[in-house]
């Protein structure tokens, strides 16, 4: 809720200081372009990436998503478990089948998701320049829904932010800028290149369901200088174990979202949100061959995903 009065306080301000901050860009891919920086995954960073499998061992980097997990408000998740048609535990047929069904009611951005390129805009513009009342309809997005999303396999870098700072959880706030990055690669010995996805490990989601306000009002996490720098970089993706990837308070106050404005609006960054390494990290892994086959739900702006880590 902190987040949300927060949002509502700044929101003429921040508008107008954020259209002054971000402008949209032309995709380099085309005008028919949806995956964004997807496209810098070629075949032979694929095959890089498969290199980095040395001892078989495949993680999951995804939270469990129900009713209690924590989200942005207003998002909510129920599921209700159905037996249709077997009133009374009755059977199909000579060999007595039963079974179950499930109905979800619920928001995809819960939990671990993928933000998808028609999340976030400038002024109702989106990526490669894309106006809103052009794509946007209330049965689906015509155009950027997660459907379009090829499978992903490439090279991850994950950043020990925890082991930087030397706090766990790294305390709100805290925003990771090229200093910050550059430190983490220097320390780590890794680089990141073109196609990687970066992950920042933070130790944040060891708060859900210990302290859910804090958790989801306030978090470390990209800064702005970071946000460029990582663009520059021309990575695929960026996530980290927070609710949001980008650092809460904000920078500026006046500034909402400027790092999603600058990933996702205007260069096609994706993100992931809730994505923990922790487990990688504990073996001592801070590069790996990262999968994700998001699901293809027809005009989805977001989804919910369970990435796994191989190395």
């Amino acid at each position: 809720m902190k987040l949300k009065m927060l949002c509502i306080a700044a929101m003429l301000a921040g508008s107008v200081a954020n259209a002054q901050d971000v402008k949209c860009e032309k995709s380099k891919y085309g005008a028919d372009d949806q995956i964004g920086a997807l496209n810098t995954i070629t075949e032979a960073k694929r095959l890089e990436a498969v290199k980095l499998v040395k001892r078989g061992k495949a993680i999951r980097m995804g939270i469990e998503t129900n009713s209690k997990t924590p989200a942005f408000p207003p998002r909510t998740f129920t599921m209700t478990i159905l037996t249709p048609g077997q009133v009374g535990g009755a059977t199909l047929g000579e060999t007595k089948t039963t079974y179950n069904d499930d109905i979800v009611s619920g928001w995809l951005g819960i939990g671990s998701q993928i933000d998808g390129l028609g999340h976030i805009g400038i002024d109702n513009v989106y990526y490669n320049c894309v106006k809103a009342q052009d794509f946007v309809q209330a049965d689906g997005l015509k155009k950027y829904g997660i459907e379009t999303l090829p499978a992903i396999a490439t090279r991850a870098v994950i950043l020990d932010m925890v082991a930087l700072t030397g706090k766990d959880p790294v305390p709100e706030g805290t925003a990771f800028n090229r200093k910050e990055i550059d430190a983490a690669m220097q320390r780590q010995n890794v680089n990141i290149g073109k196609g990687d996805v970066v992950l920042f490990h933070t130790g944040w989601t060891k708060l859900i369901g210990k302290d859910d306000k804090r958790y989801g009002s306030v978090e470390p996490g990209l800064g702005v200088e970071g946000a460029r720098y990582l663009a520059s970089l021309e990575v695929a993706l960026v996530g980290a174990d927070t609710w949001g990837v980008e650092v809460l308070p904000f920078e500026d106050p006046n500034k909402l979202f400027l790092v999603h404005q600058i990933l996702i609006a205007q260069h096609g960054i994706m993100l992931l949100e809730n994505v923990v390494s922790e487990e990688a990290i504990k073996d001592g892994v801070y590069e790996g061959l990262f999968t994700l086959g998001v699901h293809r739900m027809t005009g989805a702006v977001q989804g919910i995903i369970n990435p796994v880590l191989m190395y």
